[in-house]
């Protein structure tokens, strides 16, 4: 394998459609597409400053690398991408790349980023930025910790562990998609998901799980959770007290304390939901916003 060790590589399509190279300490200067249709790249401590650094790729493996600012939608349409160790500034990163496996990675803009994959894996990543992971499948996630709104939306076929998500309308339009273990903050939790499944996990949520089809929760907290549930299929283990509930569709809910339970009869049948719950503080038949 031919080594290129200690270059500031310059111009567009710089190392074009190589293959079998080993990088290292070298810095991709001005210049688009500087690694296109390359394969069988190894890449170590080296830099990446300008746009589209590897487009239509495969096998490639990075550690210890960066991609500045400038760098802006580094890595799209490449299979068999592992990248380790790595500092990413730029957003709008990974597209439709099947096979990418992340490991401690930070992404500090990851705006857009992580779209359209297939076959993820990530471990110990950290990501600040909006619309992180939109429509990917066949997920592994293990210690993500996330910053950032509308994440995981038409996310089908995910599994996350051991995480840390602050995100507002998480796992919209997602499907089966199982947490373990994690700690979920953000209004509208789930909303038009199929197959959403939350065990030993901590949310806090204004109108979570809500208009969810098949959602199950096992041994889980609501903390300052209100106004949950609403038109769910639900089968929830809940061991904290839960703020308000409001017109779940079906199923069961169990706690030991309801603060409000809300239930519309004109817009649900109360008896299609079991309330398993000895300690319910109110009852309403209306939410507040409606007069009587």
């Amino acid at each position: 394998m031919k080594e290129i060790v200690q270059k500031n590589l310059k111009g567009e399509r710089a190392l074009f459609a190589e293959s079998d190279l080993r990088i290292v300490d070298c810095v991709f200067e001005e210049g688009e597409s500087p690694l296109k249709e390359s394969s069988r790249i190894e890449l170590s401590g080296s830099m990446f400053r300008w746009k589209y650094p590897l487009w239509y790729c495969r096998d490639i493996n990075a550690k210890n690398c960066t991609w500045f600012e400038t760098a802006r939608a580094g890595v799209w349409y490449s299979d068999n991408i592992s990248v380790e160790g790595a500092v990413i500034q730029a957003p709008k990163n990974f597209r439709r790349c099947r096979g990418l496996r992340l490991t401690d990675v930070t992404l500090t803009d990851a705006k857009e980023t992580l779209w359209s994959c297939n076959e993820v894996q990530l471990n110990n990543v950290t990501a600040k930025g909006d619309y992180f992971a939109m429509n990917c499948s066949d997920m592994e996630i293990d210690g993500l910790t996330l910053d950032g709104n509308y994440s995981f939306d038409g996310v089908k076929n995910a599994v996350i562990r051991n995480s840390r998500l602050l995100t507002k309308d998480a796992f919209w339009n997602s499907e089966n998609v199982t947490v373990y273990d994690s700690f979920i903050s953000g209004e509208y939790l789930g909303w038009n998901s199929k197959n959403l499944t939350l065990i030993n996990c901590t949310v806090e949520s204004l109108q979570g799980m809500c208009y969810i089809d098949n959602l199950v929760m096992k041994n889980c907290k609501l903390v300052n959770t209100t106004l949950a549930f609403e038109y769910a299929k639900v089968d929830a283990e809940i061991t904290s007290a839960i703020e308000s509930v409001f017109n779940p569709s079906e199923g069961k809910i169990c706690a030991p304390v309801i603060k409000e339970l809300i239930i519309e009869k004109d817009k649900i049948d109360p008896e299609k939901t079991a309330i398993i719950c000895d300690n319910i503080e109110k009852m309403s038949s209306h939410p507040e916003w409606i007069e009587e």
